[in-house]
This record gives C-alpha cells, sequence and structure tokens, in this order.
C-alpha cells in the first residue's frame, strides 16, 4: 500500500493517458467539488465532453475555476491527461500565483490496459494511436517532471499500486490554528539576552537554568506559550545566548518561533555562503566563534528550519517576523516567505541607504490580528488590526511582548545602546482614528460576522451610507454602534387587532425559547448612549483628545441636539448616574455604551409631528364634524344618508383618536429640562459584548442601580412561554398598558438565541398604530393582514447580527475602522426598500 500526502491546501495535478484511471481514482479519493475535469469542462462549453474541438475554450473554463478555487483557499484536483509538459507548466504557474504548493500524481498503466478500457466506452471514438501517443509524452515527461515545480511527484505503476493508493492530507507546517494561547508575543531580540530574561520574569514566566547558570528554557504557570518574531540574533552581546534559552522553550512545547531576516542570513554565514557581514552579523560570528561545535551545529538547524509564519487561534492571530498581507495568511511560495522575513519593499533606498518599505499595515484590512517586527519603533501603535512589537532594545529602546488575548502590552527597558541604528526610529504610522477612508465602505462587500454569516452590502446602499454619515453624523470616533430594525410579530387574527402578544409568544416557542422578556416601548426615540469615564479613557479607546467624554446619538448616527453643549450636559449626568451606581468598578471598565430610549418623542421628532401628524389630525377635526353636521341636516330633511353619515361619524371619532395618540408623545422640552433616557440593555463595555453574552435579566438588574432625575426605568415583565397562565397574564400588561396609551412592547428571550431567531420582536398597540397606518385603519384591517414581513424580518436578523459584530469588536479592542464596517453596513441596510409601516 502506498500513502501519498497531499497539502491540505494544494493543487493536484493528476497525470496519466487516457483510461489509465484518473477519474476513477479522484471520485475515489476526493470530495466531487474539489475535482475539475477537462470533460466536464469540455461538456459546459459544448455540450459534449468529447468534442476535442472544444478543447481550448474548455482549457480556459478549467483555468478559471481552478484559479478561483486556490484564491478562496480550497484544495482543487486537476482531472486531466496532463501528460506534456506545456498542460503541466500553466497549472504550475497557476499554483505558484496563487502561492499554493502544487504535487502531481502519476497514474501509469500499461498500454494494452488503458487501450482496453477506452475500448469499452463507446464515447470514447479515437483510435489506439491516440493512446500510443500520449504514452509516449508520457515517458518524456517522467525523466524530468521532478523539474517542473511541482513539491512532490508521486507515481503509482500498474493497476495494483493504483488500487492500493490511499491519500492523506497533510496540514501546512504554518497551521497551528488548533492553538489557542494565550500567548506572548515577544518582539525583536538581537542577542539581547538579559533583556529577555527581564521580560520574561514581567510576564511571569518561570526560567530554567543549566549547571552553568544560563538560561536554557522557560514555563510560564498558567499554561502561556511564548511566541517570537524571529530576529534573536546579531548586533546584541549574547545572540548564542538568546538561541539557547528560545531553542530550550521550543524544544519544550512553551514556544514557537518564526524566522527572521538575520536567523536567514545567519544559516547561510553559517553554512558557508557568501555573505555580506554587515549590520550585526560580524557580532553574531565572532560569538558563535566562542560556542563549541554542537551548539553551532544545533543552532544553525534551528534557525535553518524556522518557518515564515504562523496562524494561531482558528486564525485570528499570525505572527510573522516583517507582517504579512491577508492574500498570504497561511499559503506557502517564495514570494510569501520574502514578504514574511523582509516586509514590502518599494525597491528605493533612503539617506541611510537602507530599504525603502512599503506600508502594507495601512491597507491591512483582514480579520486576523497580525503582529510582527522587523522595523524599530518608539511605541507599538495598533495599525488596522495589525501591531509592530519591535520597540529597538538593541538600539537601547525597549523589548515589548503582547500578551493575547488580552492585547496587554509589557515591555522592559534596554540596559543601554548596545548598537547604534542606522537611522532614527521610525515615526507613528496610526491611521488616525477619526478619518474616514472610502476604501472602508466603497463598492459591494461582504461583511463577515461571528452570529450571521456574511453579509451582502450592495455598492448603492454602502455609498447612501457613506454620504449620510459623513454629512450628518456625529464624530465617527465615538459611533460604535448603529442598532438593528426591529421586526413585529405574525398579523394576529383577533378582530380589530393588527399585532397581539399571542403570536409573538407563539414565534419563540416554536424556536425552542423557553421563557422571554416583555420590555415597555417607550414613548421615545431610539438612542445610544457612548460614555468614557474620563478624558484621558476617550482618548486611549476612542481616539478623542478633546476632553469630551461620549455622546448620545439616534439610531442613525445623527446627533439628538443641535447645540453640543447639551449632549455634553446630558453626558455628564449619564457618566455620573454611572459612577453613583458603582458601575465602572463593577463591570472592570473605562468606557460603556447603553442602549436607551430618549424621552419624549417630541424631542426629536417635533417637527414631524408639526408637519405631518398634527396637519392631518388638525384637517380632519376641522373637517369632518362640519362635514357630520352637513349629513345630520340632510338626514333631518329625510334623505337617506344613513351609510355616509355613518362613516364620517367613524372617521370624526378616528381622527380625535388620532390626534390623542400622537399628542401622547409630546411634551414640554427646554434645554434638558423634560428630557429623560430610559437604559434597557448594556451593549458592550471593556473586554466584553455584553449584549451578546448575558441575559436581559441582568441588564435590567445591573441598570435598575442608575439612579437620576434624567434617568426612567423600563418597566418590564419576564413570561414562562410554557404556561398558558404565564401568556397571558403577560397580555393583560400589554392590554393594560396600551389602554392607558402606551405604544406596546418588545418581547426579546431572556438569554441570547441562535441567529435564526428574532432578538426583539415588537408588538404595538391598537392606537399607536393608528399613527402609523393613518386615522382609519382600522376600517382596513382586514387588508393590512396581507403586509409582507419576509423582509422586514430577513433585514432585522442582518443588522443585528453585524450591530454584534461591531460590539465584538469595540471590545476586542479592534481599530476604530474595523469597527466602522459593520456600523456602516447597518445603515446601509436601512437604504433598502422595505416598508416603513412595519
Amino acid at each position: 500500500m502506498t500513502e501519498i500526502g497531499v497539502p491540505a491546501l494544494s493543487l493536484v495535478v493528476l497525470v496519466g493517458v487516457s483510461g489509465s484511471g484518473k477519474s476513477t481514482f479522484a471520485r475515489k479519493h476526493f470530495l466531487p467539488t474539489q475535482v475539475i475535469s477537462s470533460d466536464f469542462c469540455r461538456g459546459l462549453v459544448a455540450d459534449d465532453e468529447n468534442d476535442q474541438a472544444a478543447t481550448p475554450d474548455a482549457f480556459d473554463v478549467l483555468h478559471y475555476i481552478v484559479g478561483t478555487r486556490l484564491r478562496r483557499g480550497l484544495l482543487t484536483v486537476v482531472d486531466a491527461t496532463n501528460v506534456q509538459w506545456e498542460a503541466r507548466k500553466k497549472l504550475v504557474e497557476l499554483a505558484r500565483s496563487h502561492d499554493v504548493l502544487v504535487d502531481a500524481i502519476v497514474l501509469d498503466v500499461p498500454e494494452d490496459v488503458a487501450i482496453a478500457r477506452n475500448a469499452l466506452r463507446p464515447d470514447r471514438d479515437f483510435g489506439a494511436h491516440v493512446i500510443v501517443r500520449q504514452r509516449k509524452d508520457l515517458r518524456r515527461s517522467l525523466s524530468k517532471i521532478s523539474r517542473d515545480g511541482f513539491r512532490r511527484v508521486h507515481v503509482l505503476r500498474g493497476e495494483e499500486a493504483i488500487d492500493a493508493a490511499t491519500i492523506t492530507f497533510e496540514k501546512a507546517w504554518t497551521d497551528r490554528r488548533e492553538l489557542t494561547g494565550p500567548f506572548d508575543v515577544i518582539g525583536d531580540v538581537h542577542g539581547c539576552r538579559a533583556e529577555l530574561e527581564s521580560l520574561l520574569v514581567a510576564l511571569g514566566w518561570e526560567l530554567r537554568r543549566d549547571d552553568a547558570g544560563r538560561p536554557v528554557g522557560a514555563a510560564h504557570p498558567e499554561g502561556r506559550t511564548a511566541v517570537f518574531v524571529g530576529d534573536l540574533v546579531d548586533r546584541g552581546p549574547d545572540s548564542p545566548g538568546v538561541l539557547r534559552l528560545v531553542m530550550g522553550m521550543v524544544a519544550a512545547g512553551t514556544a514557537l518561533c518564526v524566522s527572521g531576516n538575520h536567523e536567514n542570513k545567519l544559516v547561510r554565514a553559517l553554512n558557508g555562503r557568501k555573505v555580506s557581514v554587515t549590520h550585526g552579523l560580524e557580532r553574531s560570528l565572532e560569538q558563535f566563534a566562542a560556542e563549541p561545535e554542537d551548539f553551532r551545529e544545533a543552532a544553525r538547524t534551528f534557525m535553518d528550519g524556522l518557518i515564515s509564519h504562523y496562524q494561531l487561534d482558528d486564525g485570528k492571530l499570525v505572527v510573522a517576523h516583517a507582517g504579512l498581507k491577508e492574500a498570504y495568511h497561511g499559503r506557502a511560495s517564495g514570494r510569501v516567505r520574502s514578504f514574511a522575513l523582509y516586509g514590502d519593499t518599494t525597491g528605493e533606498t533612503d539617506e541611510y541607504g537602507l530599504p525603502v518599505r512599503y506600508p502594507w499595515a495601512n491597507d491591512y484590512r483582514g480579520r486576523a490580528m497580525v503582529v510582527y517586527g522587523h522595523t524599530p519603533i518608539p511605541d507599538p501603535e495598533w495599525v488596522n488590526n495589525t501591531l509592530c512589537v519591535d520597540t529597538g532594545c538593541v538600539f537601547g529602546g525597549r523589548l515589548t511582548a503582547l500578551r493575547y488575548p488580552s492585547r496587554e502590552l509589557v515591555s522592559v527597558p534596554a540596559e543601554r545602546v548596545w548598537y547604534e541604528p542606522a537611522r532614527p526610529l521610525a515615526g507613528s504610522t496610526a491611521r488616525d482614528p477619526g478619518v474616514l477612508d472610502i476604501g472602508d465602505v466603497n463598492g459591494t462587500r461582504y461583511v463577515e460576522t461571528r452570529t450571521g454569516g456574511k453579509v451582502k452590502i450592495r455598492e448603492e446602499n454602502a455609498a447612501a451610507a457613506l454620504e449620510i454619515m459623513s454629512r450628518f453624523a456625529v464624530d465617527p470616533r465615538w459611533l460604535v454602534y448603529l442598532p438593528p430594525t426591529m421586526a413585529p410579530p405574525a398579523t394576529s387574527p383577533l378582530d380589530g387587532y393588527l399585532e397581539h402578544p399571542a403570536e409573538a409568544f407563539e414565534e419563540f416557542a416554536s424556536f425552542g425559547v423557553t421563557e422571554v422578556v416583555c420590555e415597555e416601548k417607550h414613548m421615545g426615540s431610539r438612542a445610544i448612549a457612548v460614555l468614557a469615564r474620563t478624558p484621558e479613557a476617550a482618548a486611549a479607546r476612542f481616539g478623542v483628545a478633546d476632553g469630551s467624554c461620549g455622546t448620545v446619538h439616534t439610531r442613525t448616527g445623527r446627533p439628538f441636539f443641535d447645540d453640543p453643549a447639551l449632549t455634553e450636559r446630558l453626558v455628564a449626568r449619564l457618566r455620573e448616574a454611572v459612577s453613583d451606581a458603582g458601575l465602572w468598578g463593577s463591570l472592570g471598565t473605562e468606557w460603556i455604551v447603553l442602549d436607551c430610549e430618549l424621552l419624549p418623542w417630541s424631542a426629536k421628532a417635533e417637527g414631524l409631528i408639526r408637519e405631518q401628524y398634527a396637519s392631518v389630525g388638525a384637517a380632519a377635526r376641522a373637517s369632518l364634524p362640519e362635514a357630520v353636521a352637513l349629513l345630520e341636516a340632510a338626514a333631518g330633511r329625510g334623505l337617506d344618508v344613513e351609510g355616509p353619515l355613518a362613516r364620517t361619524r367613524r372617521r370624526a371619532s378616528n381622527a380625535t383618536l388620532f390626534r390623542d395618540a400622537y399628542a401622547r408623545y409630546c411634551g414640554p422640552v427646554s434645554g434638558l429640562d423634560g428630557i429623560r433616557l430610559a437604559p434597557f440593555q448594556i451593549l458592550a463595555v471593556e473586554g466584553r459584548a455584553t449584549a451578546a453574552l448575558e441575559p436581559h435579566s441582568w441588564h435590567l438588574e445591573t441598570l435598575a442601580r442608575l439612579e437620576s432625575d434624567v434617568i426612567t426605568p423600563t418597566r418590564h415583565v419576564f413570561v414562562s412561554l410554557d404556561s398558558e397562565e404565564s401568556r397571558a397574564e403577560a397580555t393583560a400588561w400589554w392590554t393594560a398598558l396600551t389602554g392607558a396609551g402606551g405604544e406596546g412592547m418588545v418581547v426579546k428571550p431572556v438569554h441570547p438565541g441562535p441567529g435564526r431567531v428574532q432578538p426583539g420582536v415588537k408588538v404595538r398597540g391598537r392606537e399607536y398604530l393608528r399613527i402609523i397606518y393613518g386615522p382609519d385603519y382600522t376600517e382596513s384591517i382586514d387588508a393590512l393582514r396581507s403586509r409582507f414581513l419576509g423582509k422586514k424580518r430577513s433585514m432585522a436578523l442582518r443588522e443585528h447580527a453585524l450591530g454584534l459584530e461591531s460590539l465584538a469588536r469595540l471590545a476586542e479592542g479592534e481599530p476604530l475602522w474595523r469597527v466602522h464596517e459593520p456600523v456602516f453596513a447597518v445603515l446601509a441596510l436601512e437604504s433598502e426598500p422595505v416598508d416603513p409601516r412595519l
């Protein structure tokens, strides 16, 4: 039995004459979707898999499909004869262009076997001479196929060997996604052994020493793993000592290490290759000359075996010496290794004679955090979810480590300047978080979310979102969340009702939800409050350094008040309430994001009420009584106007109800006098997206501790859906609430549910719906029962997933452009056409 190992991400090229069993072999060992055959592609372009005239077009299609799959990181198998060098060359070049490895599997069967097999296939009408020619091509290829650029060539000779072969899939050396940490990612050491020891101790590591007192290993009592970004050697006072310690840690499984460009150069020098002995290499060679031969050989072998990068923690963390753009993550090629070792250079040199490096991190948009070194900087700064941890220890700076996943930075100072830098340490390259980049939102995009998969944002919707945000929004640095739209329940069959709690309860029960909370739907406007404990906290997390400590904005990101001073005063009162309740300390945070309702509705919608609702109400209340009077006079003269009179009386009554409904939402407001805020959920705090982690009971209990003259509580009841009595009590509560003029309630699962379950269903009262659908909507309820809810429900789920994603990114400390991405997407979805009354 022959075991053939192929990379899990690779291109596998099957090679063999027609009739050698390639398609049977592919079906046996690979998934149908992984195999792209030339016959299938001929069928696609000619409706005939044997139409040889279609072969050029068929291979154009084959190469396109293969390239697309490789770009998307999928194992791909090409089922074609591939006996000619030109055919294999194109496939090898295609694999290289996507930075994946390529293996060949040759199926070599006797000529008579292939001829006999083709004779049994009625769709194969070519003669035996074709097989003879293909076999000659194959024979000529076998002697040099290993030089075609394949990683490995597996040759199976004869039917027995082919039938007995097995395929195994080899994980890439760079793929350590099963390791979840926690990690301590350590920057460029450059021979600074004493500083490395100090840093490890500061991180809580326990050093292990040999009989001579030299550090030869380390372990962490909490089971942490160290990850070294390379450049352990050169320039500093003790490169062998650094290697001895790191090699011991790697051998013990307590550390990982990627190659740096200095290890790469030192290995070439130790191998006797001609290299330029500069940039501190001379010191390493001098230090290694004083070491015993067995250590030199062990160190040379260790450095020679270091790989380009690691993918860790399910791909959430990538470590490479000079960084790595997203297209190269998990890939294998000389181009990938070169980027990982040296970065992306422009081909120019600066005034110090050093290469000018392209700032790849400025364009990085990947979800994985990339931690790297190579280019020393004074202070580590997050740039688009990347972090350079080389703080120039050997040049007299510091040795720095990133604690992952907490994102805490730990540094120790250099004992002295060990090597004079050729140029001053690079300055800041961080992107200004207050500057919006059209590249973040432009065009059709797919936003990856943790709870709802990929959400598509159309180009025209994205452009609308950018227009609104750039012209009307609050300072974008505060814009970290936009709430989703909320779906109504299925239409109620009850007489006189369009919405009723029964349908909401039944919907959640059908998804297996056993407990919900019914929260009063306040007669106000949705508001998001972003609060920082101090100006310093606002600057540290949100990049706002003007002394402000937060904002309160609408569900579309606009300020509630034209006067910024009013917002500042409201924020100050809310921060005071949070402080008085002790929430900063109990939640372990310097900032908090709250989901609220701002009351009264007229505080935001006074213009809408005056121009739309009040004008309708005034016109109806002025004209309809006159119409009733005229019809009554006509009836008094004996005219048959009973029908029109009854309808007009109902319309007059409806007009009064309509006016009373919207009037309840109006209240006197002067400055902050009359303004109330009703918080009902803690969306996120430092390190935790609480909206996705905590039950609604926790949110309501925690928020009940807030006391202020601007805060009003959110009334609520909990409902056990297994109990009809509990459902009936909640329905009675809703009836009383809406009967007293309340808007209605929102029904939510107490515990966060899976992605397909609505996060909340609004059940609005009969009179509130009169505002939405018009004074006389009760006259046409039967027609309204056919309203289509599907798009609204889909939009609610997508926007909810985007909202949770923005909160998760915020809580995890990701850069603000990453937080903005799903925030913009929520607003973009809002521009999709959907019935606004739903």
